[in-house]
């Protein structure tokens, strides 16, 4: 066999290239695809403003704001605040404004905590 070390580096060159060239496009059409298939009508309710009960206000502010808002800034709250357990980074611990909002529980998984903030929103 003539192959030589640097034919073989240039050919897994050429493969990883073209593999990659052909994975980003597949990810380009996909995200572009899926916005356009449904005409947006599918983000509406969620971009839709709710307004926050009283006690999610203190948290968020009193303004009407779309849901993904809200999560985004309850969850600024969490880690400004250092609410977040350290040992168990999915469960939240709530200071005194968060556990009027988690229903006077001291402690919530990420999950439920979902739950809990969206019955603070009418």
């Amino acid at each position: 066999m003539s192959t030589s070390k640097s034919g073989v580096a240039k050919k897994t060159a050429a493969k990883k290239a073209s593999t990659s060239t052909a994975s980003s496009k597949k990810q380009t059409s996909q995200k572009s695809g899926a916005a356009g298939s449904k005409g947006g009508a599918a983000n509406s309710a969620f971009m839709k403003p709710v307004q926050p009960s009283e006690e999610l206000s203190v948290i968020i502010g009193d303004e009407p704001l779309p849901r993904t808002e809200v999560t985004k800034r309850v969850w600024d709250y969490i880690k400004k605040n250092n609410l977040q357990d350290p040992k168990n980074k999915r469960m939240i611990n709530g200071d005194e404004a968060l556990q009027k909002v988690f229903g006077g529980k001291k402690q919530v998984s990420m999950f439920e905590m979902t739950k809990l903030v969206n019955q603070h929103l009418k």
